[in-house]
């Protein structure tokens, strides 16, 4: 996280409601008080909300879903999203309790073709007892996947290998890639969705090269 920085200094830019980020929706409204039981201070409300979003929202390739989810509220309701779709629920759960939380963009290396790159979204949250930003990745594990709640040593679904070409986006933005949500509102399937994907990835990385 040393290389990462904020796109803003003012914290309640992390904490705004928005049409994808839809904290105020009745199902997370409700989710999130469910969640909130049993927790006695924000640490460990963190935790829980993370491993709610990693384990029981399903990554949508994990289990061939073929609908396309964007807003926070969709994504609860549907139960599934990609990796994007999932950091806007984590992002809305934890600004719904009043806890910041940006977006963090990765170019990766495709797992079906070492050439080829693409885009992985997760989220930054900050620590107000510790004051500083950690990254989570809530995409949900599988073998050969251990991302973990971990505050002193980053714990994510792919540390970045620079020499295959990978790249963590230093900023933590404040929201989501407008071209990320472009692609995931108007897709109709996950296999239009990946048609489209580059785009996102373009936008976030300088892929001339």
């Amino acid at each position: 996280m040393s290389q990462m920085r904020t796109e803003s200094n003012n914290l309640q830019d992390y904490l705004k409601k928005s049409e994808v980020i839809n904290y105020d929706h009745k199902l997370i409204i409700d989710k999130c008080l469910e969640l909130q039981k049993g927790t006695d201070d924000e640490i460990s409300l963190i935790k829980k909300i993370y491993e709610f979003v990693r384990d029981e929202i399903h990554h949508s390739g994990d289990i061939g879903e073929l609908r396309v989810t964007c807003k926070a509220s969709e994504v609860l309701e549907f139960g599934h999203g990609i990796c994007c779709a999932k950091a806007h629920l984590f992002a809305a759960m934890l600004r719904f309790f009043g806890i910041p939380a940006g977006f963090c963009y990765q170019k990766l290396c495709s797992s079906q073709d070492v050439n080829r790159k693409v885009l992985h979204g997760l989220n930054a949250v900050y620590l107000k007892d510790l004051n500083r930003w950690i990254r989570l990745d809530a995409r949900g594990n599988k073998p050969g996947l251990d991302a973990q709640f971990s505050i002193d040593e980053e714990k994510i679904a792919w540390p970045v290998n620079k020499e295959l070409g990978e790249e963590d986006n230093p900023v933590i933005f404040k929201e989501p890639n407008p071209t990320v949500v472009e692609v995931l509102k108007k897709s109709n399937d996950r296999k239009e969705l990946w048609m489209q994907w580059e785009l996102g990835l373009r936008d976030l990385f300088d892929t001339r090269s």
